[in-house]
């Protein structure tokens, strides 16, 4: 620990001679697995980044190998209208990408990353475990008398639910500190490592979608062709194995010291309170105070001036003793700041929802065959997302940063909000190009004359929803990674685990947005036997409509989101 805080002369006097050369390697405010110093050569960088990404990759091979192939098995085996599957889709993924707030909240005022990813971990095999139990369950419950299922449906639903939640609850806790952890790895003050962190953000979502690929390809086959129970039993093994990897990786990794302050999370939720109790107080008192100080506002940024009022004591007296410290009060300005970017991707998220249940459910309807004897899973067609993805970062890190490094002179090449514009705006085109192949699907099926046959396979193939999969993908190379980056670095030191599950939280009200949206357009749509927009048959319903909805709530969005990019501020220091 003496270490980061020797420097010249008494570092070589302090230190014996055959260590000097080490400690001048030495990586400042990190310790390793045993509370030592560490060595940049022997700890950090890619080397252990490789573990945290070779966990992540599993972790993402497990929570798609559910997630993507979720609503054909709720409206399957359970047996569940399209709308009432496709709501509790959206509500089980935006739990899942809410709760990271409370396991970012855990990890950085309790446990530590590292701690709360072991933890998170065992509950993700524990949940998988269940899951697999509760997809046999129907084979084990079977009636002698013609081999019909018996009524014990009810506990098999209940079983599957808390199964699904407990893996939520899980991912809650891993998603928000592997990336921090794996971020952690690279010290920003080193220039190398600097440029391999910004790096180390595509590289991280390349691996990751990855692991998303082979899910897809392997997994919703495995599912839809041979057995949900393998097809849940899998992912369960692989978290084990990455597991595994993970702990191997324990004597490399670098671990942020952690201070003695209260938490960040209290630190700042003072401020606002202190703000809210003081806020009848004049400005002028404020000046008062801080000019006895000798700490004037001005110094701090003029954004949110009222979280000043933090700075006084709660009878506004102009005491020298304040509630808050000015550290605090720019802490608490630097979360606010994000918030209307925040908002303003929300139309982002409800878009990005759609890929994994109404696009499946169009698909399914489809002519998927492939030769003679192989229908291509619907489900597989999500794959394409991640295959461009995959494609398609090495061309921007690559070709496209280098390119725009050229021209702007910055080293990212584009502002990390002008990249999450840039996804936002190929994802109206994509609901675009949705609405107008959904059109193209119920026109092929009025022409056949198959509009009351909804398990007939529409003479229209697959690959026609393969452009807007495409274009979902690259739209996320620029949204999702900037978001990423962006929630991550804007945020002072302590709160890297909340920045990142504030992105995350993004997609969990996307998805409770998407899921009440449709509940309400279904109800609206589908009143008095009329068939709504997400009939049951799927030949009778319009799912065009809904797309084209989408497409101009993401218009308005952008418009709403240029206005807040433009003012913002960007917080380049990443400390207050």
């Amino acid at each position: 620990m003496a270490v980061s805080t020797l420097t010249g002369a008494d570092a070589d006097a302090d230190v014996p001679e055959f260590e000097a050369p080490l400690l001048h390697d030495a990586v400042d405010g990190v310790v390793d697995h045993k509370g030592r110093p560490v060595i940049r050569s022997k700890s950090g960088g890619w080397r252990s980044a490789s573990f945290i990404i070779g966990v992540e990759v599993a972790e993402r091979f497990a929570y798609y190998g559910i997630s993507s192939n979720l609503i054909t098995y709720l409206t399957g085996p359970l047996g569940q209208s399209t709308a009432t599957a496709a709501a509790n889709v959206n509500a089980w993924s935006g739990t899942a990408s809410l709760l990271p707030l409370l396991g970012a909240f855990i990890a950085d005022s309790f446990l530590g990353r590292y701690r709360t990813i072991i933890i998170a971990s065992l509950l993700y095999i524990l949940g998988l475990g269940l899951l697999t139990i509760s997809a046999v369950l129907p084979s084990v419950c079977q009636n002698t008398v013609k081999n019909v299922p018996c009524s014990s449906s009810q506990f098999q639903v209940i079983f599957f639910f808390f199964a699904l939640y407990l893996v939520a609850v899980a991912q809650g806790g891993h998603k928000p500190c592997v990336q921090a952890f794996g971020a952690d790895q690279f010290d920003s003050q080193d220039p190398k490592e600097c440029k391999a962190k910004s790096s180390f953000f595509n590289w991280w979502y390349f691996s990751m979608c990855g692991g998303t690929l082979i899910t897809l390809l392997i997994l919703n086959y495995i599912q839809d062709n041979l057995n949900w129970g393998l097809g849940f039993g899998i992912p369960c093994v692989a978290m084990a194995i990455a597991l595994v990897i993970f702990l191997l990786g324990s004597m490399t990794y670098r671990f942020s010291i952690k201070g003695d302050e209260k938490s960040p999370f209290l630190r700042i939720g003072h401020v606002f309170i202190n703000a809210v109790r003081n806020w009848r107080t004049s400005p002028s008192a404020i000046a008062l105070q801080e000019e006895a100080r000798g700490t004037l506002p001005h110094l701090g940024s003029q954004q949110f001036k009222f979280l000043n009022k933090a700075l006084l004591a709660p009878d506004g007296s102009k005491e020298y003793g304040t509630v808050s410290s000015m550290n605090e009060v720019e802490e608490a300005k630097a979360v606010l700041r994000l918030f209307p970017i925040w908002a303003t991707c929300l139309v982002y998220a409800i878009v990005f929802a759609q890929s994994s249940t109404l696009f499946t459910k169009q698909g399914v309807t489809m002519d998927r065959s492939i030769g003679s004897s192989f229908d291509v899973p619907a489900a597989t067609l999500q794959s394409f997302i991640s295959l461009s993805i995959v494609l398609f970062i090495p061309i921007y890190d690559r070709i496209l940063v280098p390119i725009a490094r050229a021209i702007t002179g910055k080293p990212s090449g584009i502002t990390m909000l002008q990249r999450i514009g840039t996804g936002m705006f190929l994802s109206a085109i994509s609901m675009a190009i949705a609405a107008i192949v959904e059109r193209k699907r119920l026109e092929t099926a009025l022409e056949y004359g198959l509009i009351d046959m909804p398990k007939a396979t529409v003479p229209m193939s697959v690959w026609w929803l393969v452009p807007q999969y495409l274009l979902f993908g690259i739209a996320d190379v620029f949204t999702m990674v900037g978001l990423q980056e962006f929630f991550y670095d804007q945020v002072p030191n302590e709160l890297k685990s909340i920045g990142l599950s504030l992105y995350l939280s993004i997609f969990g009200i996307g998805s409770f947005l998407s899921s009440f949206l449709i509940s309400v357009i279904d109800k609206a749509t589908g009143g008095y036997g009329q068939d709504g927009w997400f009939s049951d048959n799927l030949n009778r319903a319009h799912l065009d409509y809904f797309y084209w909805l989408l497409a101009g709530l993401s218009a308005i969005e952008i418009v709403a989101y240029l206005y807040f990019a433009k003012s913002y501020i960007y917080n380049k220091g990443n400390t207050v």
